[in-house]
């Protein structure tokens, strides 16, 4: 199991703590897993672009900081701070940050 921030025993952590963005490209961190999920804190430079893929596991994306555009199954959802989205597993998906945009992504067992 690769390092995390947080085990599984009663803990906690601020979040915008480990917001830390990078010039280019994307910084990601995985705050905790086990064998069903994991939670994978997601920070992304102005302008950064993820290709359609999809993911063989359920996903739910929660915008903490920034801006960005979410394509769902080819629909365009706005990211910004608050927005809650849920991908179901095998569900085609592409980003692009317009501002450093930092966001939850949980991963769980489909």
């Amino acid at each position: 199991m690769a390092s995390t921030i947080l085990s599984l025993q009663p803990s906690f952590t601020q979040l915008h703590s480990h917001i830390e963005y990078p010039e280019t490209g994307i910084l990601s961190k995985v705050l905790l897993q086990d064998q069903v999920c994991q939670y994978t804190l997601f920070c992304l430079a102005a302008d950064t672009q993820i290709s359609e893929h999809s993911a063989a596991r359920n996903a739910v994306v929660h915008c903490l900081e920034g801006t960005g555009v979410l394509t769902l199954e080819g629909q365009d959802i706005a990211l910004e701070p608050g927005v809650w989205v849920v991908m179901p597993a095998h569900a085609p998906h592409a980003l692009r940050a317009i501002a450093n945009l930092s966001f939850l992504l949980t991963l769980s067992q489909s």
